[in-house]
């Protein structure tokens, strides 16, 4: 929390010194305004903010959409190893005894080693997919002998797919960050609507005024950014859905010998 405040009052104040150093800079550059200048600037900012807030808005939409499915997929996957485990056990005894262990060091490795990772180095980790070969390979290997086995080995092998489809999916979110030519989009309103507000005096009134329009973009731009990379911060989603199969059973530590 103490993390996520210092990255948003960072952000925030970031955006209001650029903001009153473009209109400093504009009012110097461009000299005393005509008397019809201010009427002119009125104009023009209001279309520069309508588009500025139109980028800002899909932006943000899109970021919130993918930080969203990501929290969806984490439980369906989630889900689907439970699925795993609960087929085993109504195959057969064995077949739970074996699956269970690389489930459990499945999600070990997410919760301990693979979320952070991924927000770190955008990759997955190869001892995760290892697990999952390994339950692969042993459900592959199952032989059924009644039509209810057949059905819950097929619906296992099901499950087993759905997994590695989410993991794939799971790196996309992390590599569909925002693009570099976004940040340029952004910062380039808030400096042109600063700029274009050039007539206005120094006056308290106006420096507070343009000081609460940096607050607000600063806020939308901190979302966007935080949102942006949903394994790390200052925006992190933990994994609780994976933590829930731990406090099940599934994924528990395992007991001392």
């Amino acid at each position: 929390m103490l993390l996520n405040l210092v990255y948003g009052l960072a952000f925030v104040g970031s955006t209001i010194t650029v903001i009153l150093a473009a209109w400093l800079l504009a009012r110097r550059l461009a000299g005393e305004p005509e008397p019809r200048t201010a009427e002119l600037a009125s104009s023009v900012v209001f279309r520069i903010a309508a588009l500025h807030g139109l980028i800002l808005a899909l932006v943000f939409a899109q970021e919130g959409a993918e930080y969203q499915r990501l929290k969806t997929e984490s439980y369906r996957e989630a889900s689907a190893i439970a699925d795993i485990y609960n087929d085993a056990r109504r195959y057969s005894p064995q077949a739970a005894e074996a699956i269970r262990p690389e489930l459990d060091d499945y999600v070990r490795t997410i919760v301990d080693l693979e979320w952070t990772r991924t927000g770190l180095a955008a990759t997955l980790s190869a001892t995760a997919w290892a697990h999952w070969e390994s339950t692969y390979e042993l459900v592959l290997d199952l032989d059924p002998q009644t039509p209810r086995q057949a059905s819950l080995r097929e619906h296992m092998l099901d499950r087993i797919h759905l997994i590695a489809e989410t993991r794939d999916l799971r790196l996309s979110h992390r590599n569909n960050a925002v693009l570099s030519v976004f940040w340029f989009a952004a910062l380039s309103g808030v400096v042109l609507v600063a700029m274009v507000y050039y007539p206005f005096p120094p006056r308290r009134q106006n420096v507070v005024l343009l000081c609460l329009f940096g607050t607000y973009s600063g806020i939308i731009l901190f979302l966007i950014y935080a949102l942006s990379n949903p394994f790390g911060a200052p925006g992190a989603i933990p994994p609780p859905a994976f933590s829930a199969l731990q406090d099940v059973g599934i994924g528990a530590p395992s007991p001392p010998e």
